[in-house]
């Protein structure tokens, strides 16, 4: 699953860049991070409860 949440990460950033360069969207990448940051916070941490730790016994 860590595979592909980067692997999602990456194609939204790269999608974003792209729209961003040909001008199909006005949105400043430093405006959304300043609003959104601890959108990344609980994203991570959801990630974190749901990977499956060490079930040694």
């Amino acid at each position: 699953m860590k595979g592909n949440i980067a692997a999602i990460v990456l194609v939204v950033l790269g999608a974003f860049f792209l729209l961003s360069n040909l001008g199909l969207i006005d949105i400043s990448l430093r405006e959304v991070l300043r609003v959104w940051w601890p959108v990344a916070l609980i994203a991570l941490g959801v990630a974190l409860f749901f990977t499956p730790g060490d079930k040694r016994k």
